[in-house]
């Protein structure tokens, strides 16, 4: 077996093993996982580019207990191929066109400096910063309304542990608990949306098509568990790399100029997701590894993200590198729609940081958390 995804030291660093399964081949079977994993960057690319490649959803089984859940999949654009794929795609995008992001944008800035204000003295920054920045954007983007906001993280959470491997059925269960909760307020919020939000926007047709009311409610919780849980961990991870890289930290003070190849380097540098699946839908091969279909190749974008043929040095932190062809929002038809907006919110949470928080170092040792998959810190603990 190439690893262990539920190992600790694997879990807490990667890297080292990601190299030398790099060494060996671009593609290795992973008989645990079930599936082959590509561990180079022009093998992670093609899984994601190959038309033969595909999502293809499989409900959650039995199927008569993960209603909710699996009906949030199957209605979700990030799992479904042409031509459902491309009509979603395109309803989506003209809605999120609209001038929702520079709208948003000088209210994140301002969202974002209120908080770090808040961590001044210390305190847990995924708690005070990380994770309530990008819930509250979406949240507004959404037109959540405030008092209903609390809510929208614990279902985030409970339905992304569906993700990883060897779930116990408790937690399974939550999922389901969870996504139903958040498919019965949806459909609520959707019959009377604010003015100005993406929901108001998604209600709305576009060239005489729109989109259902599943339809709708996958969109909105694509948005949520996409964007809140890949910038919660982009920042937490992106915070301790810079934490145990001072000289970098201090050229972001010294140049703010560099805070958007800063943002790119950290989505590298850490991958907030480190794998993503895809299905053979004819006879495909990757890397010279022959894909029948039916069968099953996951894109290691931790792996890819430090690939020696690609990135010059790719284990030094460098917050000035350019290009930086990572695949960390994904590449082909389904490159992430939101990701605009993700940049927006980081960006923000780092010229916070830099300008208000100089003197910031960490207090004791992060704890991370122990999944694979998404990659990210249970704790970060700083002061200054």
């Amino acid at each position: 077996m190439p690893f262990d995804p539920r190992d600790p030291d694997f879990v807490a660093d990667p890297y080292p093993t990601f190299a030398a399964l790099r060494d060996q081949a671009q593609v290795h079977v992973h008989p645990d996982l079930g599936m082959a994993v590509a561990v180079s960057h022009a093998a992670s690319s093609e899984v994601l580019r190959n038309r033969g490649l595909g999502r293809i959803w499989r409900d959650a089984t039995p199927v008569e207990q993960f209603t909710s859940f699996n009906l949030l999949h199957r209605n979700s654009l990030l799992e479904n191929e042409p031509p459902t794929h491309t009509r979603l795609r395109r309803l989506v995008s003209a809605a999120f066109g609209r001038g929702h992001t520079e709208r948003l944008r000088p209210w994140v800035d301002e969202l974002a400096g209120h908080l770090v204000d808040d961590l001044k003295g210390g305190g847990d920054l995924l708690e005070q910063l990380a994770a309530p920045l990008p819930v509250e954007v979406i949240a507004e983007l959404l037109g959540v309304p405030k008092a209903d906001r609390p809510k929208l993280v614990p279902w985030s959470n409970a339905i992304v542990k569906m993700y990883e491997y060897g779930l116990p059925e408790e937690s399974r269960r939550k999922a389901e608990e969870a996504a139903s909760e958040f498919v019965a307020y949806l459909r609520e919020l959707a019959k009377d949306p604010a003015p100005e939000s993406l929901i108001n926007d998604l209600v709305a047709a576009h060239d005489g098509e729109k989109l259902d009311q599943d339809e709708l409610v996958a969109t909105a919780v694509l948005f949520l568990m996409a964007g809140h849980e890949a910038t919660v961990n982009v920042i937490g991870n992106g915070v301790v790399a810079l934490m145990r890289n001072r000289a970098q930290w201090q050229r972001l003070i010294d140049d703010p100029s560099l805070l958007p190849t800063a943002v790119e380097e950290l989505i590298r540098y850490d991958a907030p997701l480190q794998m993503f699946e895809r299905t053979a839908t004819e006879e495909v091969s990757i890397a010279g590894h022959t894909l029948e279909p039916g069968e099953k190749i996951a894109a290691l974008l931790g792996a890819a993200a430090r690939d020696p043929q690609v990135f010059d040095q790719p284990d030094t932190l460098d917050i000035a590198r350019n290009p930086n062809p990572h695949l960390g929002f994904g590449a082909g038809i389904h490159y992430c729609v939101g990701a605009p907006l993700a940049r927006v919110e980081i960006m923000a949470a780092l010229k916070a940081l830099t300008t208000r928080m100089p003197d910031l170092q960490l207090d004791g040792e992060p704890e991370r958390r122990p999944e694979f998959v998404i990659r990210g810190l249970r704790t970060l603990p700083v002061i200054g």
